[in-house]
């Protein structure tokens, strides 16, 4: 995740969209993403609901200041608006319920200046892999590590992310409750929120989606101001 190879074409995709703007990360985390952006000359700011690690932002970041508000992407609110705000690494997830995901477009497009974009980086679920019957699936499997997500409510759309991390200590594992989302659902909470689809691609170098892509970057535009 911390690789040039990794960082470099996600820096540099979100660069070109926020141009001479300004950009606001919401799950802005440990600045993994953000500090990249703002060490090319772009005023970032973010959105975090853990304290700790926007402390950990904070001490990594003493060139460029990363102003970071505490509190939840789905009502926290920053000063200003922005040119585009972004939303990485299956974060959308992270809120449990669809009314919650729908509430984060409405805050994204509430920071949004006219001709703003959101963008959204977010696996494809994978539940057309599963054989009939079964409820997980590893997604990774390396040398002292397995992870894999098994669905628990279909309908809900719920899943648990399972994480085994072997060391010298034993074997650790740690668990990550997630909401899956379609992509066809983000479009519909985009108009929800009075944004439209404008590119999709299967990961940052742009690369086409399609039926076979596990992810996606997704990007919405809300509308200019009419004359």
């Amino acid at each position: 995740m911390f690789s040039p190879e990794v960082l470099g074409p996600t820096v540099d995709l979100l660069a070109d969209l926020v141009g001479d703007g300004r950009a606001l990360e919401f799950a802005i985390g440990t600045g993994r993403v953000a500090i990249p952006l703002a060490e090319r000359g772009v005023p970032v700011s973010g959105i975090e609901l853990s304290a700790a690690m926007a402390d950990r932002l904070a001490a990594k970041n003493r060139t460029n200041r990363i102003e970071v508000t505490i509190g939840d992407m789905t009502t926290a609110r920053v000063e200003g608006l922005f040119r585009l705000v972004y939303l990485v690494w299956n974060s959308i997830g992270n809120l449990l319920t669809q009314d919650d995901q729908v509430a984060c477009f409405a805050n994204a497009a509430g920071h949004l200046e006219p001709g703003g974009c959101f963008l959204i980086e977010v696996g494809v679920p994978d539940l057309r892999r599963l054989p009939p019957g079964e409820q997980a699936r590893v997604f990774s499997h390396a040398p002292g590590y397995v992870g894999y997500d098994r669905y628990t409510d279909l309908v809900a759309q719920q899943a648990t992310s399972h994480h085994f991390l072997a060391n010298d200590a034993g074997i650790a594992e740690t668990k990550t409750p997630f909401r899956y989302v379609w992509p066809s659902e983000l479009d519909l909470m985009a108009r929800l929120a009075g944004l439209s689809l404008v590119e999709r691609w299967a990961d940052w170098d742009r690369s086409p989606f399609s039926g076979n892509s596990i992810s996606h970057v997704s990007v919405w535009r809300k509308p200019e101001e009419s004359v």
